[in-house]
């Protein structure tokens, strides 16, 4: 088996005007491969990268502020599509603002306000992953700006109020009291294998009946029966979340006049964008919506679902 510590033998063959001359030459292999050969290790960029975390305590924070002001004109821009002009939610999207008192009711409601234990982890959510169609894009300013505004929808802080890196600590969120470390011990048991009740005299009192398989009926279809569009499911497990209400542009599924524009360029262009990705005067589309984990085949039919409906 290759080990990388020691060294390879590499035949150069150069060619000279009297003929090949064979050259044996010792190349050390560098040593930067991982433990199992293949791999190198991370190096401090790369770690950085991932590690952006804020804890609790502030630490992680980046320097930087934000005040109210400034964070109601970028949450206007980047979120009040989603999440409504004061923190109400809007379709399926999350409610922001709000629910205070509602913990103990029979549907609370948990918003950043009423439920969240840390503005640290609003910080934390809103750097790694909004706005929805472009996650990461947020300077540290605008993220300041973004969370002071949330917290003053939450009437948390005054409408002149600047969040800082220094003064962050100092929010409380009105929650945080009720969320206690887990008092139960760490406990770490050994499986006992001494003392053992004999096989033999284990006996079985009762067992889970499985159910019986219904009989095999296939009906005929009904001539009249809607069959489903195979889009269907991907369309709901993956657009709808924007093409319902038009989130970053999205065109609304049954909304002809912002098809039209689209459907202009063709079916397959229009695939096509939706496969790789795009971004336009009208909207953005995120490949395959976000959802990678979906082949090229179902999110073209998706696309066909969604457009026979304005057909």
């Amino acid at each position: 088996m290759f080990n990388s510590h020691k060294l390879l033998t590499a035949l150069i063959l150069t060619a000279g005007c009297a003929g090949m001359t064979i050259s044996v030459v010792a190349a050390s292999v560098d040593n930067t491969t991982g433990y199992y050969g293949y791999g190198k290790p991370a190096t401090a960029a790369e770690i950085a990268g991932w590690d952006i975390d804020v804890r609790a305590d502030g630490q992680g924070l980046p320097p930087g502020s934000g005040s109210v002001e400034d964070g109601e004109m970028l949450y206007e821009a980047k979120c009040a599509e989603c999440h409504g002009s004061f923190g109400e939610g809007v379709g399926q999207f999350p409610v922001l603002a709000g629910g205070t008192g509602t913990l103990t009711a029979q549907r609370p409601l948990k918003t950043i306000g009423s439920y969240w234990a840390h503005a640290s982890t609003l910080w934390d959510y809103i750097h790694r992953t909004m706005p929805f169609t472009q996650p990461q894009s947020l300077g540290d300013e605008e993220v300041y700006a973004l969370v002071a505004y949330v917290l003053y929808l939450n009437d948390l802080v005054d409408d002149d109020f600047v969040l800082t890196q220094e003064n962050f600590t100092t929010i409380e969120l009105p929650n945080r009291a009720n969320f206690v470390p887990d008092p139960r011990p760490d406990v770490h048991n050994t499986r006992c294998m001494r003392d053992c009740k004999p096989a033999a005299d284990i006996k079985i009192v009762s067992i889970v009946m499985a159910p019986e398989p219904l009989a095999s009926v296939d009906p005929m279809p009904d001539s009249g029966a809607l069959i489903e569009h195979p889009g269907v499911a991907v369309y709901q497990q993956a657009c709808v979340i924007c093409h319902k209400v038009g989130v970053a542009g999205a065109p609304v599924v049954g909304d002809h006049k912002a098809w039209a524009t689209r459907l202009s360029q063709g079916l397959s262009l229009l695939t096509q964008h939706a496969i790789e990705g795009y971004t336009g005067k009208q909207g953005v589309m995120p490949a395959k919506g976000g959802f990678t984990n979906l082949t090229d085949e179902q999110v073209t039919q998706a696309v066909a679902f969604m457009v026979e409906s304005v057909q």
